[in-house]
C-alpha cells in the first residue's frame, strides 16, 4: 500500500479487490467534503488513470463538458470540438476507451460526480446508457465515481430505481479518521502531542485530514486552533458557508436543522426540530433530515426500547459544534480567543458534551476496551422527564449486551481523575435505579465511566464497576 496513505487499510483492500477482478467494476466512492476521497483514489492508482475529470461546482453544462473535452483531447493527442452534449460526450469516451489494449486494466475516474449533474443537462440519463450499453461488458474496465454530495450519491446512485439500480460493483464510504488514524497522520507530519491535546483537536476537527493537514508542526495545540479559525481570514473562518453550500442544493433548510440542533447538545426528536426550525412536515423535510444523517453531519440515535418518537437527531459533525459554538460572529475579534480561554466556563462546557460525541464515534474502541469485541451490542440513549415525586435522570450512552449485560456509561472529560462527590453519586444513583424502573429490564446493569485520566478512588468510587480511560480511545 502506498506509505503516503494513514489508515484506509480495509477500503484499499477493496480496491484491490476491484482490480484483481475479470468483470467490469463500478466503483461508488463518498464521504464528508474534505475526508480524503481523491486523495485516496489518487495514491491508490498512484495518478495513473486512463481518464480522469473533475467535476466544477455550480458551472453550466457547457463548462462540464468543455473540461471534459479538454481532459480527453490530452490523452487522445487529438483536437475535437466540444460535443453537444453528453451522450456525444460518453460515446467519445467509449470510442477512446474501446481503442486502448484489451489486454490491459483501464482506470476511469469520475470525481466530483455530482457537480457534474447540472439542471437539465441530462448527464445522468447519458451515464446509464453509456454504463449499461458498454461500460459494463468490458471486463478489464474500472469506472471509480466520487463525490462529496453524499445525499446526491445515495439517491441517485445508491437508490437509483432507474438504469443504474443495482449497478455498482464497488460502495466505499470514507469514514473520517479514527483518534488513533488521527495521531498516526499528525506523526507523520511530526507533530507529536499529548494524546489529551489530540483528543482536544479532535474534537474541533473531527479526523478530517484536509483540517488536520492545515496545522503547523512548529505551533502548539492552542496556537494552531488561533491560527486557524480566529485570526482574520484565517485558513478556516469561511470554511462554514463552503461546506453547506457545495453539499446541499437547499443548503438554507439543512443549516436552519444544524443550528437547531446546535443549541441544544442532547439532541432533538424529529418533531422538537419542526418545533424549533418552523419547518414544514412534509417530504423536503424528511430528505433535509435525511441528507444530514446520510453525509454524516447529524446522529440518529435510537431511545433505549426502541420508542421511535423518542429517537434523538444530535449535532455529530464537530467543525459544525464549534462553529456554533465559538466561531459564529466571533471570528477576528480575538486572534489568541483560545488560547485566552484555556479555563472558561464555556469551554468546559463544550469539552464535556463533545467528548460524549467523540465516545459514540469511537464505540468500537470502547467495545474493545472492555473485552467484548465478539459480543453483539446495541447503542442507545435514556431519559425520563421529572416531576414533584420524582428527579428526572438520562443517560447518553447505553451498549445493550447480547450476553445480558448493559453497560450504562458516564463519559467525563477532565483535567486529572474525575472524582465523585456525594451529590453526584446520588445522581448516579438515581439514574441506575430510574432505569431499571423504567425499562423493567432483568439484565445485569454495569455503572462505566469513559474519562480522560480514571476515577479518583475514594468512598463513592467502589460503584464504578468498569473504567476506561483516554488511551483506550486510541485503541485500533
Amino acid at each position: 500500500m502506498n506509505k503516503k496513505i494513514i489508515g484506509r487499510k480495509s477500503e484499499c483492500a477493496r480496491l484491490e479487490r476491484c482490480m484483481e477482478e475479470d468483470s467490469a467494476q463500478l466503483v461508488i466512492v463518498y464521504g464528508r467534503r474534505r475526508v480524503g476521497k481523491t486523495f485516496l483514489i489518487n495514491q491508490f492508482f498512484n495518478g495513473r488513470f486512463d481518464f480522469k475529470i473533475t467535476g466544477l461546482y455550480d458551472e453550466p453544462k457547457e463548462s462540464q463538458l468543455r473540461a471534459f473535452m479538454i481532459e480527453l483531447n490530452s490523452q487522445t493527442g487529438r483536437v475535437n470540438e466540444n460535443p453537444a452534449d453528453w451522450m456525444d460526450a460518453f460515446q467519445l469516451l467509449k470510442k477512446y476507451l474501446g481503442s486502448l489494449p484489451a489486454d490491459e486494466k483501464h482506470v476511469v475516474f469520475f470525481d466530483e460526480f455530482p457537480w457534474l449533474d447540472t439542471a437539465k443537462s441530462d448527464f445522468l440519463p447519458a451515464f446509464e446508457w453509456f454504463w449499461n450499453d458498454w461500460g459494463s461488458t468490458q471486463d478489464n474496465l474500472v469506472f471509480v465515481i466520487c463525490g462529496s454530495a453524499t445525499s446526491w450519491m445515495v439517491e441517485n446512485l445508491d437508490r437509483n430505481k432507474g438504469g443504474l439500480f443495482n449497478r455498482q460493483t464497488c460502495r466505499i464510504y470514507l469514514e473520517p479518521f479514527t483518534l488513533r488514524e488521527t495521531e498516526d497522520y499528525l506523526r507523520s507530519r511530526n507533530i507529536t502531542w499529548e494524546r489529551r491535546d489530540i483528543v482536544e483537536c479532535y474534537m474541533i476537527m473531527g479526523g478530517i485530514p484536509f483540517y488536520l493537514s492545515q496545522l503547523d508542526d512548529e505551533l502548539d495545540y492552542a496556537r494552531n486552533i488561533d491560527n486557524l479559525f480566529f485570526k482574520k481570514r484565517a485558513v478556516l473562518w469561511d470554511e462554514f458557508d463552503h461546506l453547506y453550500k457545495t453539499l446541499f442544493s437547499n443548503s438554507e433548510q439543512h443549516i436552519r436543522v444544524v443550528e437547531a440542533l446546535s443549541r441544544k447538545t442532547i439532541g432533538l426528536t424529529k418533531k422538537e426540530i419542526l418545533e424549533e426550525t418552523k419547518l414544514s412536515a412534509n417530504g423536503l423535510f424528511s430528505t433535509v433530515l435525511k441528507n444530514l444523517v446520510s453525509s454524516g453531519f447529524v446522529r440518529e440515535y435510537q431511545f433505549y426500547g426502541g420508542k421511535k418518537t423518542k429517537t434523538l437527531y444530535q449535532l455529530a459533525d464537530y467543525y459544525t459544534m464549534f462553529y456554533y459554538k465559538f466561531l459564529k460572529d466571533k471570528v477576528g475579534k480575538d486572534e489568541a480567543f483560545w488560547s485566552h480561554g484555556l479555563k472558561s466556563s464555556a469551554r468546559y462546557a463544550w469539552s464535556g458534551f463533545t467528548f460524549e460525541q467523540l465516545c459514540k464515534d469511537h464505540i468500537r474502541q470502547i467495545k474493545s476496551g472492555l473485552g467484548i469485541s465478539g459480543v453483539m451490542t446495541q447503542e442507545s440513549s435514556w431519559f425520563i422527564s421529572g416531576d414533584e415525586n420524582q428527579d428526572g435522570a438520562q443517560i447518553d450512552m447505553i451498549i445493550d449486551r447480547d450476553d445480558r449485560i448493559i453497560n450504562l456509561c458516564e463519559m467525563k472529560f477532565s483535567e486529572t481523575e474525575f472524582e465523585i462527590d456525594k451529590e453526584y453519586d446520588r445522581k448516579l444513583m438515581n439514574k441506575v435505579e430510574s432505569f431499571r424502573k423504567d425499562t423493567g429490564t432483568r439484565k445485569t446493569l454495569q455503572l462505566t465511566f469513559i474519562t480522560t485520566y480514571g476515577v479518583k478512588k475514594n468512598m463513592y468510587s467502589s460503584k464504578v464497576n468498569r473504567q476506561l480511560v483516554l488511551d483506550d480511545l486510541f485503541l485500533s
